[in-house]
């Protein structure tokens, strides 16, 4: 008892062993320390902190209640947050794991001795037993053929301690401190992922169901010529082979609408299970053609330190690069000794009273040093492969940091360069319905044809689809720059609880 202080003084003036983590890699310093993004000299954007709710930028409400309702229900949600409590319970049991282990117990014993005789003075063959109990022995009595019985009772606690000599145990808190964290940003990263595929598919169906519609008028249009056409053919003004190719365009176009309904129900399919419903549950919520959502007319981007700062993948990255750091410490804790103490607490006798009586107390106080000193550097090998664990994470780290940036670069670029194709292909729109309306005159004049405003109408229609197609290639644009960004998450309530440090 006199060397428990001085062993607790030890225990407490030990070093933690293994690599301090301080901060991750320094890597992408020249991107920091400009400040700004290659990509983005487009004056669409602004160099200002981006949204976190980026998709109601979009100004669609459909839009923002599905992407509310896929980040309130979706599956894939509840088991990230679920992991987090997972790592938040890791955490609460290395920390009581260095705390002193008590336990109660109560023991009943009853033993039966061959040949063995319990008298008077409580010894081995110190009485006599004729088919009776001897007379004040040990609680015992004896039977025919000179067997004993003897009766134990016993209340008491165990306690058990661990001294972290060598901070294995401190490393292990920081191991699993570190591990929330990273599990924290794993659900952020599943927001912003989950947010940006139901924006993805929400503009690919509305993209799809405008080449729907449009697909039909282009078929009404060419309806119109191939009977055009066939009355020519017979009035003797048109061959036979110009009422065939007008034909088969018909019979293209047709077969073009067949593969745009089964995308359309693929993004319906994909929409609802991405907000925790069936397939088919929002069929006749998102049956009416609306036009696809544009992106604001500036993008906020900010700059390259904040998404390696706050880019959850980034963050979840750095994370486990700091509990690998930590485990290191805690596997070279295991090659150096340690001290376990038992203390045993406890009253009892040979009769239930005894477990009352404080004359019957019994106390053990056990020190123990353990030491794997001779394991063929088993310990050692662990060591290394967490050391290998380390070095791996750090690895990623920077693995990481290069792709995002490298994300970022490229979707700024993408954005740009969509933004300036549809104001193109805006102007063609334009000239072609400038075109169409000057042709009809010509037509009610009586200066050109019917089947040339047709086709001058076809061609019009051609660039409202390739402005519609170039419409959903913006707003997709729109959206890779904010999931490149890392934007879309937010700290969840299940996280609040866990360690800032």
């Amino acid at each position: 008892m006199r060397a428990l202080p001085l062993l607790c003084g030890a225990a407490l003036a030990g070093c933690t062993v293994g690599p301090d983590y301080k901060a991750p890699p320094a890597i992408a310093g020249e991107a920091v320390a400009r400040g700004t993004f290659v990509r983005a000299r487009d004056a669409a954007f602004a160099l200002t902190p981006g949204l976190a709710r980026w998709w109601e930028a979009l100004a669609d409400p459909t839009l923002t209640a599905l992407v509310d309702d896929a980040l309130a229900h979706s599956p894939t949600i509840d088991e990230a947050t679920a992991r987090i409590r997972a790592a938040q319970a890791q955490l609460r049991q290395q920390r009581t794991a260095q705390l002193p282990a008590v336990s109660a117990n109560a023991t009943y014993l009853h033993a039966t001795l061959p040949g063995v005789d319990i008298g008077d003075s409580g010894t081995a063959g110190g009485g006599t037993a004729e088919g009776g109990t001897a007379d004040g022995g040990a609680g015992g009595s004896t039977g025919s053929g000179g067997a004993s019985g003897l009766d134990f009772y016993n209340l008491g606690f165990n306690a058990s301690w661990e001294l972290d000599l060598f901070g294995g145990g401190r490393r292990g808190v920081e191991r699993s401190r570190a591990t929330i964290g990273a599990r924290v940003a794993d659900l952020a990263d599943a927001q912003v992922s989950l947010s940006a595929q139901v924006a993805q598919a929400y503009v690919a169906l509305r993209d799809v169901q405008a080449r729907i519609r449009l697909n039909r008028a282009s078929t009404a249009l060419q309806e119109r010529q191939v009977a055009l056409a066939r009355q020519r053919h017979a009035a003797g003004t048109a061959s036979l082979l110009d009422v065939e190719r007008l034909r088969n365009q018909l019979e293209s176009t047709q077969a073009d609408a067949i593969p745009l309904g089964a995308q359309a129900d693929e993004y319906l399919n994909q929409l609802a299970v991405l907000t925790g419903r069936v397939p088919g549950a929002l069929d006749t919520t998102l049956g009416t053609i609306v036009p696809v959502p544009l992106p604001p007319a500036r993008v906020a981007i900010g700059d390259p330190a904040a998404i390696i700062a706050n880019r959850p993948d980034i963050r979840a990255a750095e994370r486990a690069l700091a509990a690998n750091t930590a485990a290191v410490g805690v596997n070279k804790a295991k090659e150096l000794p340690g001290i376990r103490f038992l203390g045993i607490l406890g009253l009892g006798g040979t009769s239930p009273g005894d477990v009352f009586d404080p004359g019957n107390l019994t106390t053990l106080l056990a020190p123990s040093l353990n030491w794997s000193l001779l394991d063929f550097g088993r310990n050692r090998a662990v060591t290394r492969g967490s050391e290998a664990d380390r070095d791996a994470s750090d690895a990623a780290y920077r693995r990481t940091v290069l792709a995002a940036l490298q994300d970022a670069e490229t979707a700024l670029s993408r954005f740009g360069n969509t933004r300036v194709q549809l104001g193109q292909l805006i102007r063609v729109e334009a000239t072609a319905r400038r075109s169409t309306a000057l042709n009809a005159q010509r037509v009610r004049a009586g200066t050109t044809s019917l089947i040339d405003q047709l086709d001058i109408e076809r061609q019009q229609l051609s660039a409202a689809i390739a402005v519609e197609q170039a419409r959903a290639q913006l707003a997709q644009s729109y959206i890779a720059v904010n999931k490149a960004l890392g934007l879309g998450w937010s700290a969840p309530a299940s996280a609040a609880a866990a360690p800032a440090r």
